[in-house]
């Protein structure tokens, strides 16, 4: 291990599915990717791969891990509800100086860069969040259980539901559900399953979802329907105009854009990053905060 004579960024943009870990210098940026990091699921666990993502990029990078805990940490994170579970993770980890924060606001600033606009994110979670005139304003994100609405969960979540309304008789034909019936071996299978299914579980089925609205199956279209009209709702009430673009991101984010009003479709723009460029980007103000203080 070396140390840098340079001065480093350090960010991690943590979900229910994976994290990924990266540190910037002079040279370039060393990234790395580990297990899911939601510590409202599972605290341990997302402090066990949050070190392990610290290791891991301390070999790749040639850099300490010492030397690396030591430079000014930002962490974007599924499951940080407040200031309480953010300081009890800061206690947990290694870092001298860490800002801890749930992950939306970094899938912001990767999405939008600096610029106005929106965000709607759809993976394992999701969330809406507004950007304009250096004002930050977050909306949703309160997980599987109360909210994520038009994530990848929620679609396998009423995927399933509306299939056991289709053994109800009370539902168009659909192949969907069909299929879903089964897969898993009728109602009672649906049911069993779904029982110990976690959001990352009910997440692989997404994308059956999206297959079948690709096939007009009508069921699948309403599923997706629901989940724009969500997300076109929600930007509506936060204060979306026709002068903000909208970025749709996440694993099935994008796959909204068809469902969604035709204003809203002429305005949709491709991510300037990802949510680990926008991590970094907080990172680097973190780091000139502490600076300044120190000086």
């Amino acid at each position: 291990m070396v140390k840098s004579s340079k001065p480093l960024i350090l960010a991690a943009d943590g979900g229910g599915t994976r994290c990924r870990v990266a540190v910037y210098v002079g040279s370039g940026t060393h990234r790395v990717e580990v297990g899911a990091a939601n510590v409202s699921t599972d605290f341990e666990a997302a402090c066990i791969e949050l070190q392990r993502g610290l290791e891991a990029l301390a070999s790749q990078s040639g850099i300490s891990a010492g030397e690396l805990a030591q430079t000014p940490a930002y962490l974007g994170l599924a499951g940080i509800t407040g200031d309480a579970i953010a300081k009890k993770l800061a206690a947990a980890l290694p870092f001298q100086h860490v800002r801890i924060e749930d992950d939306r606001a970094a899938a912001l600033r990767g999405a939008l860069g600096p610029q106005d606009g929106f965000v709607a994110h759809c993976g394992t979670g999701s969330f809406v969040a507004m950007q304009k005139g250096g004002l930050i304003r977050l909306a949703g994100g309160w997980g599987p259980v109360l909210g994520d609405q038009a994530s990848a969960q929620w679609v396998g979540k009423r995927a399933l539901s509306k299939a056991l309304e289709f053994t109800d008789d009370v539902t168009e034909p659909s192949q969907l559900a069909q299929d879903l019936l089964s897969r898993y071996g009728g109602a009672a299978g649906v049911v069993r399953s779904a029982a110990e299914m976690t959001p990352s579980e009910f997440g692989t089925l997404a994308p059956l979802v999206t297959r079948f609205s690709g096939r007009g199956d009508k069921l699948a279209m309403t599923i997706l329907q629901n989940g724009a009209d969500y997300l076109a709702d929600m930007m509506k009430k936060m204060g979306w105009g026709a002068e903000l673009p909208i970025c749709l991101t996440g694993g099935i984010g994008p796959l909204y854009a068809p469902y969604l009003p035709l204003d809203m479709q002429s305005v949709l723009v491709q991510p300037a990053g990802d949510p680990l460029s926008g991590a970094l980007a907080l990172a680097q103000a973190f780091r000139e905060e502490v600076e300044h203080e120190r000086n």
